[in-house]
């Protein structure tokens, strides 16, 4: 979503540190810089003259002058006034009596029905809440259809139609369902508007004034930009909302809409939709937004991703199996597997630090989620034993693979050799041990770096 914004930014950061000490002048034209990357990235006017003034009138401080590192201290100083723009992040109001009612509020295509099966699987899957779905569009062919089958996807219940029912009444039946089998949370999914002047509003807030939503969600695509922003402005100030979800953050935006949002109508993003899977949703967190906009990346949200999917069994036996050297095709199959639950090598990356310095280098690695599918059909396609021995693989056995997968056998071979090259590797830092690995350091892990001979 910020590729552009931290490509930008991490040019005037490098040429930043090529001075040992800044000037005044030398600050004025980062800022200028920065000023140019925030409004081509579309953050709105007035954020972007609050944003520059702030983080001028530090960097020209004392503070910056007598640094050890001017130029980190200018990167901390945007850093914390990036956090300071997008807001502090403020978790779901469950300080009332449950059910909690939680009104989506959105325009059509705005990815809303999917946001709230998201959100409902994460309130069951990480707040361990009992959550019930209730769609209240009754305008939309189907869309009551689309929230039950989602419901059913996550394992969640969802409220069933009465053919004729009218949102209100659907709401007021939800909630005394809600009330009388003791659920925590009861997410309510109005119809979407066709534009910010419908007479629909006027549904909303009915609804509204029957539940009393502890609260109010506007979901909005990031893809559309300043719009985005001008329609959450405009939702708060005809209907009322407490909190904003920002969709479709994974795609090519260019940030500005999450850079304008707090500013601009003084409501936070609570979540971010970062894929269309419905584990992709996370909780908005502003400084990891911002370390991943200056290419710190956001290392924290990748631990927890990975601790939200790896199987604690697999992963303990996988461990074991390398302690002594071993590593079959099945073992690398499970590790595509899991970067793939992991959002892919998109996502992975996207979250380590250092990633727009060698973009061109990963670019042309091809490390794309079509190859891990492949790879993954590869193996599927072996029998039991070529996985557990893959010297079994001759000439003719590779062709039946490759016509059972898809493939060709170069495919096959290359993914052999990445095979060999990661079995070798198992074999040398169990050869290391502990204190071989403490006195090589990071070289052990790189193929043919660092090992004795």
């Amino acid at each position: 979503m910020f590729e552009n914004l931290s490509q930008r930014l991490g040019d005037v950061f490098d040429r930043l540190r090529r001075h040992g000490a800044l000037s005044e002048e030398d600050v004025g034209a980062a800022m200028r810089e920065i000023r140019i990357a925030l409004l081509e990235a579309d953050v709105a006017l007035p954020v972007v003259k609050q944003f520059i003034d702030a983080v001028r009138e530090k960097a020209v401080g004392q503070d910056v002058v007598r640094s050890v590192s001017p130029a980190q201290m200018v990167v901390k100083i945007v850093h914390d006034h990036l956090v300071e723009t997008l807001g502090a992040g403020e978790p779901l109001n469950f300080n009332a009596v449950p059910p909690v009612p939680i009104l989506m509020l959105g325009l059509q295509g705005s990815g809303k029905t999917t946001t709230a099966a998201k959100l409902a699987r994460l309130l069951k899957e990480r707040e361990r809440k009992k959550v019930m779905l209730v769609s209240l569009d009754v305008h939309r062919p189907a869309a009551q259809e689309q929230l039950a089958v989602l419901a059913r996807q996550i394992d969640v219940v969802s409220l069933p139609v009465v053919a004729g029912e009218q949102p209100v009444a659907i709401a007021r039946r939800a909630m005394a369902v809600a009330r009388r089998e003791a659920y925590d949370a009861v997410i309510l999914d109005t119809a979407g508007r066709p534009h910010i002047y419908d007479a629909r509003m006027f549904e909303v807030a009915a609804v509204a004034n029957e539940v009393k939503p502890a609260d109010s969600l506007l979901v909005a695509d990031a893809m559309t930009g300043q719009d985005a922003v001008t329609l959450a402005k405009s939702f708060a100030e005809r209907v009322g909302i407490t909190g904003i979800v920002l969709t479709r953050v994974d795609g090519d935006a260019r940030g500005g809409a999450a850079l304008s949002m707090r500013a601009v109508t003084g409501k936070p993003i609570k979540f971010l939709g970062t894929g269309e899977k419905l584990d992709a949703l996370e909780a908005f967190r502003p400084e990891r937004v911002a370390g991943r906009i200056l290419d710190m990346g956001d290392v924290v949200s990748l631990v927890e991703k990975a601790a939200e999917t790896v199987e604690q069994e697999d992963a303990e036996k996988l461990a074991r199996k390398m302690a002594k050297g071993q590593f079959d095709l099945d073992d690398l199959a499970s590790q595509l597997r899991q970067v793939r639950k992991m959002g892919g090598m998109g996502g992975i990356m996207g979250m380590l630090p250092g990633v727009q310095k060698i973009k061109k280098q990963l670019s042309e690695a091809n490390l794309d989620d079509k190859l891990i599918k492949r790879q993954e059909a590869i193996i599927s396609s072996m029998t039991k034993a070529e996985r557990r021995n893959p010297k079994l693989l001759n000439a003719s056995r590779r062709l039946r693979i490759a016509a059972g997968s898809g493939t060709g056998v170069p495919e096959i071979n290359r993914l052999l050799k990445q095979y060999q090259d990661m079995s070798n590797m198992m074999r040398k830092m169990n050869k290391l041990g502990q204190k071989g690995l403490a006195r090589h350091g990071i070289q052990a892990l790189l193929p043919g770096g660092g090992f004795p001979r």
